[in-house]
């Protein structure tokens, strides 16, 4: 067959008519693309009826534009030329709903980030980039055919998996909004890791009382069910009907998943900065010393030892060197920052200085980063209480031996600093939760950092491209307990939209099956990233679940008989759109 003969499901019918709308962005494309000149290049193509260009596109003017071209029978598909799809490609979509065409007879163009922002200095050549661009987008759309978006029916169940601050607020907030929970939680109790501090920080509230007073709430709400000491084993399914097997025995059906898995401090090796000697312990080995202490005036006492003297020493296990640290089992260092430990730190200090003002305090840091509002008073505090402070290099880290650290003092123009320390507390970074069961069977994104990855952190924060699963605090990244409590709340909004309807619509871009071309070779399936997407039916013919297919095209390659297609990017299509961008090549 001809490249470009077959066009997925495409029907002899009338020429298509096509409207190009090409935005000035408020200058963000027009300063630098000649967005006029654009609109007339498109207007002398066959398949566009109209090419306007206008300066705000997304407005409910330049929205009114398609929708009166629309509704005049001038078009009946449109290419705007705009900004990134991500913003406003489902905005255009409902301009085309609102008048009764399919909304997948649209095409989005991305000419700032493709074009003006990337070519400020040459307008001439952006210019020129983004007709063609443009001309790709109309050659696709012209042979787009009306699509139906997949229905799935949703089970009104809600799985949330980890039971620390941000999974207590995920499953509160669902059983608020009328949504049945289940909150399965591998350890004896509720809590997570916030169980194990005393004091938090900026009010200095009891991280028990929070917890009991979390606890509670969950215990007492009648939507939400508590699996304690279990974990999930594996999860199938898709977004509205998944299915996850617990270590209970149980399976769990739910239309919606939010991973609250949490995340762990890290783990010091034997001997890395004195750890294991008497005197050296981590951040989180003081706070449950200092949550087990009553401050009553007696001395402070951590692990049998009288304690006149605590030396901090942090980004231990953060902001690490290859080369110069010790790699993790993956062979790599924690290179991030954990953006937590320097608050932590300091908090830690200011009880200490608060309930035994007698113990001196030495800081050693390489940068302190007390984010967020109310926290650079902590360590305001901290200083006036007489804290000294030493600022390591880059490149330089502190020894410590019998007792002792020594280092050299960025503010003191690299002298060398030697002190003694009744107790060295190691300000451990945070690392990611090793969930093997989960990661494997939901394919879960993962970052260089081993914490899970969003779809977008700005646009999508608490998503990640598998619809259905939300992520609510550290499992995605180190953070304190507000912003977990808060991940938690916004994961729950989430998975709240998408059960409080009956159908989950999703879209309709995936891998579809030409029947009578598949001879049933399989190879389709072998190149499939996701179980369960394209299978054999009774026929052994290939068949594709479009409720979990991803619409990645990798199949589409792997097929010797050219049986497989993306419906909305078919092999058809992007022959198309290639040849409108070459057509014109020098």
């Amino acid at each position: 067959m001809a490249p470009g003969e077959r066009v997925a499901g495409m029907s002899e019918k009338k020429r298509p008519r096509v409207g190009v709308y090409v935005c000035h962005c408020g200058g963000n494309i027009s300063d630098v693309v000649d967005v006029k000149k654009v609109a007339e290049a498109l207007s002398s193509r066959g398949e566009v009826s109209v090419s306007r260009e206008y300066a705000f596109m997304c407005s409910d003017a330049g929205q009114k534009l398609i929708t009166e071209d629309l509704e005049a029978g001038r078009i009946d598909r449109a290419v705007v030329a705009a900004c990134s799809p991500a913003l406003h490609e489902l905005t255009f979509r409902k301009v085309l709903e609102r008048s009764s065409k399919n909304p997948f007879l649209f095409e989005h163009v991305n000419i700032r980030e493709q074009a003006s922002w990337v070519h400020k200095g040459e307008p001439a050549q952006a210019t020129r980039k983004a007709i063609r661009l443009a001309k790709a987008g109309v050659a696709k759309v012209a042979l787009q055919e009306p699509l139906d978006p997949i229905r799935v029916t949703a089970t009104h169940r809600a799985l949330v998996v980890g039971g620390g601050p941000s999974g207590l607020a995920s499953a509160l907030a669902l059983g608020r909004a009328g949504i049945d929970v289940t909150l399965v939680e591998r350890g004896p109790a509720l809590g997570g890791r916030l169980a194990e501090l005393g004091a938090v920080y900026p009010e200095r509230r009891e991280a028990s009382d929070l917890v009991a007073r979390l606890a509670d709430a969950v215990a007492t709400d009648p939507h939400i069910r508590v699996a304690l000491e279990t974990e999930v084993q594996s999860v199938g399914g898709y977004v509205g009907r998944f299915e996850a097997a617990l270590s209970n025995g149980e399976r769990v059906a739910a239309g919606a998943l939010i991973l609250a898995t949490g995340a762990d401090s890290y783990a010091p090796a034997k001997g890395e900065l004195g750890y294991g000697e008497p005197g050296v312990v981590t951040l989180p080995e003081l706070t449950r010393a200092l949550a087990e202490t009553a401050g009553d005036g007696r001395a402070l006492r951590v692990a049998g030892r009288e304690v006149r003297s605590v030396a901090f020493i942090h980004c231990v296990g953060s902001r690490q060197v290859e080369g110069r640290h010790p790699a993790q089992p993956d062979g790599k260092v924690n290179d991030y920052c954990s953006r937590i430990c320097c608050t932590a730190a300091l908090h830690a200090a200011d009880e200490i200085a608060r309930r035994f003002p007698g113990v001196r305090i030495l800081d050693v840091y390489r940068d302190i980063r007390t984010y967020g509002r109310g926290h650079e008073a902590i360590y305001e505090r901290v200083s006036r209480a007489g804290a000294l402070f030493f600022r390591l290099a880059d490149d330089g880290d502190p020894t410590i031996e019998a007792g002792r650290v020594t280092l050299r003092d960025v503010l003191t123009w690299n002298e060398e600093v030697s002190f003694a320390a009744d107790l060295v507390v190691l300000v451990t970074g945070v690392v990611a939760r090793p969930i093997p069961a989960l990661v494997e069977s939901l394919k879960l994104p993962r970052g260089a950092d081993r914490f899970l990855q969003e779809a977008h952190p700005k646009l999508r924060p608490v998503e990640i491209l598998t619809a259905g699963i939300f992520l609510a605090g550290a499992c995605q990244a180190p953070m304190d307990l507000v912003e977990a409590i808060t991940a938690g709340q916004g994961a729950a909004a989430k998975a709240s939209i998408l059960l409080g309807q009956d159908e989950i619509l999703l879209d309709p871009f995936v891998a579809v099956v030409d029947e009578p071309r598949c001879d049933g070779c399989e190879k389709c399936i072998a190149e499939c990233a996701y179980t369960g997407a394209i299978f054999m039916n009774a026929r052994r013919r290939a068949e594709v679940n479009p409720a979990l297919c991803k619409g990645c095209g990798a199949c589409v390659p792997a097929c010797p008989r050219r049986a497989i297609d993306v419906a909305g990017w078919s092999l058809a299509q992007l022959e198309a759109m290639v040849d409108a961008i070459v057509e014109d090549a020098p």
